[in-house]
């Protein structure tokens, strides 16, 4: 393109020569490539070479290139300076963070929030008091309020009934007070540094609280309080008990049993944790002896080891292939397996033996969910908890798939239902299987799944289950079929008979 294509511009059309893009506007014609314009009629063409040689005017609007320069290097020194900050701030925690009082922080840990996660995926009412606080992470909610009154009051009478002076017990909650706010998930700074305070107030008061349920007998008429009193007097604790257990194994609702133990040192001698921990069963209305002699952690810590009973010795079969599946209760009835209520009450207590499942009882009321939730929910968080209830829920759930399988269990005495409605627990498990675990290949749990599935499998079980339940289900049945094959032998042998002497005299 050394030589320029030279073409009239005529009004305001667009001009292209070669490679050249124009645009006219009012009587002025400018392309790329070459520069065509026309001013008073005249034609004039240049080159871009010939236009680069000029200097470029200064831009009259915006900034220019030497403001730009500065712009850029204003922002830069900015990010180096947002930088180095961020730098200091964390040579400054490196220095301050000690990787071994962090270690025994997290290993104090033992009463957890909730994840969000958890609270979305079922019923985030689940895991927070109703009725009565205990512990800082729900203290002071306004639905809370009306039972701190009470609160005190049990523990201005139980200071009464021991005759120590109340400084006593302040003492005794000050000389632990660090491992108590570490026990706590992500405790709020109204509790710390000059705050402090109020913590142990909240411990000593909460401490009290539990430790006078624990005291009072519902079985006699008399518990140390007035019989119009709202929540002390036997009648008010029978009717408002339910309420409190479940506050009282909600996880976030927690008070470390050191709490009770460093009180009850003040006046008594019996300190035994296993002491501690058959009152806390006795006041959940659940009582396990075996694996109960170190201090629990918490009420739902107790209740937790309660629910699942003694933990079973490692299991000594080989590992089996994983069964995705477990039949429901009615298809393993249709293949001949029964059910049997079994003599224990842990769920570790669940055998298949000779084509018998044996099951512990399982019992179901209107709270029951919300139990069950916060025991998954507390084997999720601590990591020295095995996660054996969520792999029964696992299993259970599994064979529970309609209402039909809850009546089955129902009528085999394997499931007390409180609800009201079959339908009502098979739904139930909707929810409680999201927070399940399936059982670990190589476990009991696991080979019973395995076991049951290869039962199934097995056409000959079919064939004997379809028999027993056509014609040995019931006495009318047997009867009819043993007329029967009377019947037919009598004709068979009525034809042999007939047909002998024919081949005889033959």
């Amino acid at each position: 393109m050394d030589r320029m294509l030279e073409h009239p511009v005529r009004g305001n059309e667009n001009l292209c020569v070669g490679r050249s893009v124009s645009m006219t506007t009012e009587g002025k014609a400018i392309s790329i490539g070459s520069v065509a314009m026309r001013a008073e009629g005249r034609t004039v063409s240049r080159s871009l070479a010939e236009i680069g040689e000029e200097k470029t005017p200064r831009r009259s609007w915006g900034p220019n290139l030497d403001q730009e320069e500065e712009i850029t290097e204003a922002v830069r020194a900015e990010e180096r300076s947002s930088c180095s900050s961020w730098v200091v701030e964390m040579k400054k925690l490196l220095e301050d963070t000690n990787p071994p009082v962090e270690m025994v922080r997290w290993k104090r840990r033992c009463i957890y929030r909730v994840p969000e996660y958890i609270k979305k995926e079922t019923n985030s009412d689940a895991y927070r008091p109703q009725f009565v606080s205990l512990g800082p992470l729900h203290h002071g909610e306004p639905h809370l309020q009306p039972m701190e009154v009470h609160k005190r009051r049990a523990m201005l009478h139980l200071v009464k009934w021991t005759g120590k002076p109340i400084e006593q017990f302040i003492t005794a909650i000050e000389d632990v007070v660090d491992e108590l706010q570490d026990a706590y998930d992500d405790l709020d700074d109204e509790w710390r540094g000059e705050k402090k305070g109020r913590f142990v107030e909240m411990m000593v008061t909460d401490g009290c609280f539990l430790l006078e349920l624990m005291r009072i007998d519902p079985t006699k008429e008399h518990t140390g309080y007035e019989a119009n009193d709202p929540v002390f007097s036997r009648r008010s604790y029978l009717n408002l008990w339910r309420a409190i257990r479940d506050d009282m194994i909600a996880m976030e609702n927690q008070v470390p049993l050191v709490v009770l133990q460093r009180i009850l040192a003040q006046f008594s001698t019996s300190l035994s944790a296993r002491r501690i921990n058959f009152g806390v069963q006795l006041l959940l209305n659940m009582y396990v002896e075996e694996g109960m002699d170190n201090l629990g952690l918490h009420f739902l810590d107790i209740y937790h080891r309660s629910y699942c009973g003694t933990t079973p010795t490692p299991f000594s079969k080989q590992p089996v292939k994983y069964e995705p599946r477990t039949l429901s209760a009615v298809e393993l009835s249709e293949a001949g397996i029964e059910f049997k209520k079994s003599n224990g009450d842990g769920i570790h207590d669940l055998e298949f033996e000779n084509s018998v499942l044996s099951m512990p009882l399982l019992k179901f009321y209107d709270e029951t969910e919300k139990i069950l939730l916060n025991l998954m929910a507390f084997e999720r968080q601590n990591p020295d908890a095995e996660y054996h209830l969520a792999s029964y829920i696992s299993f259970v759930d599994k064979i529970i798939e309609s209402e039909r399988d809850v009546a089955l269990l129902r009528s085999k005495g394997i499931i007390l239902n409180m609800t009201g409605s079959d339908k009502k627990v098979a739904e139930m498990f909707n929810t409680l299987t999201k927070l399940a675990k399936t059982p670990a290949i190589g476990s009991k749990l696991g080979h019973v799944q395995y076991e049951l599935n290869d039962h199934w499998r097995k056409r000959r079980n079919k064939w004997r289950a379809s028999f027993m339940n056509n014609y040995l289900s019931s006495p009318w049945m047997f009867i009819s079929l043993v007329a029967a094959v009377v019947l037919l032998a009598a004709t068979l042998l009525q034809t042999v008979y007939a047909i002998v002497p024919f081949y005889t005299k033959g």
